[in-house]
């Protein structure tokens, strides 16, 4: 097992399908980290889908399976849990550099640990953490049911467990050009595909930016060909990174594959967690 700039590493480079989300979290590494970007859209969306109470949060030990840059895992240890990141790709390092990152952390915030694993070969004992999320990683694993199967056994007893996921939805059959184009755009070369994504927002997000301020109109949004993102807390430049950002990440990936939220619960009970609750693109439970 290697450990390179103090991160361990449990991947070999064949395993790596998710190097594209390596490049990407290095090229918007600090970009949906509240504390570096000054907005508050990753805390509310880790608590909305969490579901957990920032109170309960101080003090356990969590796994961030999945990190990305690490907007979930530096919102966790400024909450202050101690959490462990991990992460397929590179972006293993983008998350090492954001939550090493000094600017305004809060004075009780918990401690951070790197893991370079796959989420179905990780390198914890089981029963070893007190929470468990992993968020905008399933629907881009070739296995989903695996690695959701993957992460109860690593919870103590009474540890809780949150996933977010890509919900079926018969409304993606109408997202026409992003399928169009993701016929062809999974395995480009990054900087091509950013150029085309560069384009496409600089033709659209003026577009998206005006129909994201007429509510009868804003849900149509999602049928243009970016993934138009307009959250009034970021200022019009924000705004048009993320967007470039997002359309990024819908052509990106090798996988996205979708899930019914009511199977994922069954899922879980199958797995004899307790306390099981899903909705769309979400699910939570707890082990007995």
């Amino acid at each position: 097992m290697p450990v390179v700039n103090g991160i361990p590493r449990f991947v070999a480079a064949s395993e790596n399908y998710a190097e594209g989300f390596g490049w990407q979290w290095t090229r918007w590494r600090a970009l949906q980290v509240d504390r570096l970007a000054g907005h508050p859209l990753s805390e509310r969306r880790f608590l909305a889908d969490s579901r957990w109470d920032p109170a309960w949060i101080k003090g356990k030990l969590i796994l961030d399976a999945g990190c990305g840059a690490g907007r979930f895992t530096d919102v966790a240890a400024q909450l202050g849990a101690r959490v462990v990141a991990c992460d397929l790709s590179r972006a293993i390092d983008a998350c090492h550099a954001n939550c090493d990152e000094p600017q305004g952390k809060a004075p009780e915030r918990g401690e951070v640990a790197w893991v370079q694993a796959n989420l179905l070969n990780l390198p914890f004992r089981p029963g070893v953490f007190d929470a468990v999320y992993c968020m905008g990683v399933i629907q881009h694993t070739p296995d989903p049911p695996a690695v959701m199967r993957a992460l109860p056994p690593l919870l103590k007893s009474g540890g809780r467990l949150a996933y977010n996921f890509y919900e079926k939805n018969p409304l993606r059959r109408l997202e026409v050009v992003k399928y169009a184009l993701r016929r062809i755009t999974p395995g480009w070369e990054q900087k091509r595909l950013l150029a085309l994504c560069e384009t496409l927002v600089k033709l659209f997000f003026p577009l998206t930016r005006w129909m994201s301020r007429i509510p009868k109109v804003r849900f149509f949004t999602r049928f243009a060909p970016i993934c138009a993102t307009h959250p009034p807390e970021l200022t019009t430049e924000q705004q048009y990174e993320w967007t470039v950002l997002d359309t990024f990440d819908w052509l990106n990936p090798h996988y996205e594959i979708c899930q019914d939220h009511r199977e994922v619960a069954d899922l879980l009970r199958g797995l004899g967690v307790d306390e099981v609750a899903s909705a769309p693109g979400l699910a939570w439970g707890r082990k007995p």
